[in-house]
């Protein structure tokens, strides 16, 4: 395994921490160097960037994010636990590397952006959607962030940049499809993790539109709710749990009744969710 600093391989930071990853915090700690870096590439040029992580751990794409240029990088750490081996990087970094402990749920995301921000981070499993929407509804718009960077499980990276027509596409395909363009970079084995875990993850690259279609956001998840909670029936009859005739709100989309949620865009989306904002419009 090739060498990205002079610090010491991240086997025996973890050893000589008694680090060992909490199933409780979604934690699986990635180790390969070469894997780590190729995240930090996949973010782009750095130089003048400050780079948000979540989840930082023992800090293995962390020091990738610093060995490719990052100006700073904010870690945002739950794990007290890892905060010793993150306080050995900011040595060897001085003044580049901030690391926040505490919730990344309910940190201020925005007021930790300094200048030309982007996130990077080997996501936890368990909060990794929470986050996302999260970030994809922050306001005002466009975001505190240039870009995303970030790992899930595979079949959440799917579900993220799924089109209509594909069985992955649902209420997030619709929210990331609104705001952001989306793309799979490379996917992860199972192997490069400790933990191993059950699943292949995937890098997504993720870049908000300057402009998206007007829309609450709110009412918009509202009707997604509706269409793919009963993703089989047609549309004429899953929109009924939205209490209005769900035939206006098709028609303000121009989509036929007989169509069901996966095989509408998000403009239709959107459409629907404005006709439900604004009945007498």
């Amino acid at each position: 395994m090739s060498r990205i600093d002079d610090l010491p391989p991240l086997r025996e930071v973890i050893a000589r921490h008694g680090l060992t990853a909490t199933r409780a915090l979604g934690q699986n700690f990635l180790l390969d160097l070469n894997l780590t870096s190729r995240i930090a590439r996949t973010a782009g040029r750095l130089d003048d960037k400050t780079v948000i992580e979540v989840g930082p751990g023992p800090g293995g794409l962390t020091r990738a994010l610093l060995a490719n240029g990052a100006r700073k990088v904010v870690a945002i750490e739950r794990d007290e636990r890892c905060l010793a081996a993150l306080a050995e990087i900011a040595t060897r970094y001085p003044g580049r590397l901030e690391v926040v402990a505490g919730d990344a749920l309910a940190a201020d995301m925005a007021a930790l952006a300094e200048g030309p921000t982007v996130i990077a981070a080997n996501l936890p499993y368990n909060i990794a959607t929470p986050l996302l929407v999260g970030w994809l509804r922050t306001e005002p718009w466009p975001p505190f962030y240039e870009s995303m960077t970030l790992m899930f499980q595979r079949e959440v990276a799917e579900r993220i940049v799924a089109r209509p027509g594909s069985k992955a596409y649902g209420r997030l395909g619709v929210l990331a499809g609104w705001r952001a363009e989306s793309k799979i970079a490379f996917d992860i084995d199972p192997g490069a993790f400790v933990p191993r875990p059950k699943v292949v993850s995937s890098v997504v690259h993720i870049v908000p539109r300057p402009h998206p279609l007007a829309v609450d956001p709110d009412v918009l998840e509202k009707v997604t709710a509706a269409a793919f909670g009963q993703r089989r029936k047609m549309l004429r009859q899953s929109l009924k749990t939205l209490g209005v005739d769900p035939g206006a709100l098709l028609a303000a989309g121009k989509i036929e009744e007989t169509r069901r949620a996966e095989e509408i865009g998000v403009e239709g989306f959107v459409a629907m969710a404005n006709a439900l904002s604004q009945p007498n419009r």
